[in-house]
């Protein structure tokens, strides 16, 4: 299996963006995927700065992906987008529609995103026509989902067509709205948010009555409240994931693909914990749940 890095989905400042990033190139990610992939008025790296990173990523020898926003709502950020599209150096990573259309259009490949809803193999075929040629599950699909519907692309010829990834560290990205979360949290109206995301380098938790962790707020965007874990069900991957994901929380994420390396076998358990670490959804159960 290879590894790779997905897009910080955090608004860092540029320089420990950067930081972050020279340390990957150093790291055993096969797969970087960088970009802006939340919110467009997150300017801290504009367009010159991620493909500089790019550059100097692919320089160290990993493939690079720019991933794209997973909520498109304005004619600007369209001719922004249109940019990443046509960099004529890097795969794109789609993860709306509107950016598989745009990269249908120019006959260019791209990655389907976590965030497109794919979920049979009609998308899937579809998705291969227009030029998909590396998938991202969502993230509550589970395994036995996948499985059936790998033997319906092989009945179609669909299978050695396209990768398969999947997500398998960090909080999972679970909806997204047209409201700021964070901003709405310190009393501002989103047009006036200067940005206070940024305060937030993990995001804001949201927790039950109980004192039960649900959810993390970045921006406008919901994450899980767990952090997603599947370090110990690799085994459960071979034959069905070419590529294991992980999301950056911080810089030590760099050191976990390490672990996740090491246990591919089952040699080396990685700890988990009850109200810290989930693994439900692949496991066919409730996405919050530590099945053992």
């Amino acid at each position: 299996m290879q590894y790779s890095l997905g897009p910080v989905l955090w608004y860092w400042p540029a320089s420990e963006l950067e930081s972050f990033y020279q340390q990957a190139a150093n790291s055993s990610a096969d797969i970087v995927c960088l970009g802006e992939a939340v919110c467009s008025k997150r300017r801290a790296t504009t367009y010159p700065g991620w493909m500089t990173l790019a550059r100097e990523l692919a320089a160290s020898g990993k493939q690079v992906v720019l991933s794209t926003l997973a909520l498109l709502q304005s004619p600007s950020e369209l001719k922004e987008l249109q940019r990443y599209v046509e960099n004529g150096e890097f795969l794109i990573e789609a993860n709306d529609f509107g950016t598989v259309n745009m990269a249908a259009e120019r006959r260019l490949p791209f990655v389907a995103g976590p965030t497109l809803n794919v979920y049979n193999v009609d998308t899937l075929q579809l998705l291969v026509k227009e030029g998909m040629t590396r998938w991202c599950l969502p993230v509550e699909m589970s395994r036995d989902w996948l499985r059936l519907l790998m033997q319906q692309c092989e009945e179609r010829g669909l299978r050695q067509r396209f990768e398969i990834e999947l997500l398998a560290y960090g909080h999972l990205p679970l909806a997204l709205s047209a409201r700021c979360f964070t901003a709405r949290s310190e009393n501002r109206a989103k047009d006036a948010c200067e940005t206070c995301c940024i305060n937030y380098p993990t995001g804001r938790p949201v927790k039950s009555q109980e004192g039960q962790q649900l959810f993390v707020l970045n921006g406008i965007q919901t994450l899980s409240g767990y952090c997603y874990n599947l370090g110990n069900d690799l085994l459960s991957m071979q034959n069905l994931i070419d590529i294991v994901r992980l999301s950056p929380q911080d810089a030590t994420t760099l050191q976990m693909i390490d672990r996740f390396r090491a246990n591919e076998q089952g040699q080396a358990p990685l700890m988990v914990a009850q109200g810290n670490d989930c693994n439900g959804y692949w496991r066919k159960v409730a996405g919050m749940t530590l099945a053992s």
